[in-house]
C-alpha cells in the first residue's frame, strides 16, 4: 500500500496512508508529533514517505484491553496503600 504513494506526501496523502481526519494529521503536524516540513514562505506541509513510515513503525502499539488492566492494577494497588 505504501508504495502506491510518492516519495514527498502532502497533508491530504498523509491522511489517507495513516487512517486519520486531515485536520488531525495538520494539527500533530503543527505540534511536531508527526515528522513534517515547511518550504521557505510556504504555508502548507510536505512530508518525507521514508519518515512517515519510520515515525509509525516507532509508535507502540495500544492495547485497550491490556490497557484497562493495568488501569485496574493501578487502582488496586493504590486502595491497599
Amino acid at each position: 500500500m505504501a508504495d502506491d504513494y510518492p516519495p514527498v506526501l502532502d497533508a491530504a496523502m498523509v491522511s489517507e496512508l495513516l487512517g486519520l481526519n486531515i485536520d488531525t494529521t495538520r494539527r500533530l503536524s503543527r505540534e511536531g508529533v508527526i515528522p513534517a516540513h515547511r518550504l521557505p514562505g510556504g504555508r502548507t506541509f510536505r512530508y518525507l514517505k521514508d519518515e512517515i513510515l519510520e515515525w509509525l513503525r516507532d509508535q507502540p502499539a495500544h492495547n485497550p484491553a491490556v490497557d484497562a488492566e493495568d488501569g485496574a492494577a493501578r487502582r488496586r494497588d493504590r486502595a491497599s496503600g
